[in-house]
């Protein structure tokens, strides 16, 4: 079954963006707890899913919205650690020039996802996505992942449930997501993900069990 994949980095390195504590309980509790539940749904299914994106995609098909909701929070949160890093470097390449292209530049694409993530009610994620090699900011509320849509590759990823960020900002969601937009976007990553888009490579999946332990 699916395991609880480590941080990239230290549980101490985003600070003081994200601080410790934040990281332990986020990853240690929150998410693992979404890992736990999903091998418990499919083990008394008994099923033998191929990867966690088949596990997603299958439950949001026949609506078993209990699995999908588990199965999409571990796979949403795998993706958000990949999306930060504590040695912070700017867009190159491609995405950048996607970027300029699609929001006249980095501030035009800082303010729409910020507005964005600031904007959306109660609790949800924050994305920036690509699809046809265009590039857009979108959200969606509790569970819901970029993965299932159609077409659309995930680029990057914020979580704004409150405890992303309790700890550190309590309910100031919006200096959050400007710290973090400015000092921890892991923007290599982000690269990755648009060459993926545009088939260069193959985009994130989460782990298999055997390279996550390792």
């Amino acid at each position: 079954m699916f395991v609880l994949p480590p941080l990239p980095y230290a549980y101490d390195a985003l600070a003081p963006i994200l601080g410790e504590p934040t990281l332990r309980t986020h990853h240690d509790k929150h998410h693992a707890r979404y890992v736990e539940v999903t091998n418990t749904l499919l083990t008394e299914a008994g099923a033998k899913p191929r990867s966690l994106e088949q596990v997603i995609r299958d439950a949001a098909a026949k609506g078993e919205r209990k699995l999908f909701n588990n199965a999409a929070q571990a796979w949403n949160h795998a993706f958000f650690w990949e999306c930060m890093t504590p040695t912070f470097v700017a867009p190159s390449g491609g995405l950048a020039q996607a970027i300029e292209k699609s929001f006249g530049g980095m501030d035009g694409l800082k303010a729409k996802f910020v507005d964005e993530g600031f904007n959306h009610f109660a609790s949800g994620w924050a994305w920036l996505v690509a699809e046809k090699g265009e590039l857009s900011v979108i959200s969606t509320h509790d569970a819901d992942t970029a993965l299932t849509r159609d077409g659309v590759t995930p680029i990057l990823v914020c979580d704004v449930w409150e405890n992303a960020y309790y700890l550190d900002y309590k309910n100031d969601r919006k200096a959050f997501l400007e710290q973090w937009w400015a000092k921890l976007i892991n923007w290599r990553f982000a690269e990755a993900q648009f060459a993926a888009a545009d088939g260069q490579g193959e985009a994130y999946r989460y782990p298999e069990a055997a390279k996550a332990a390792a």
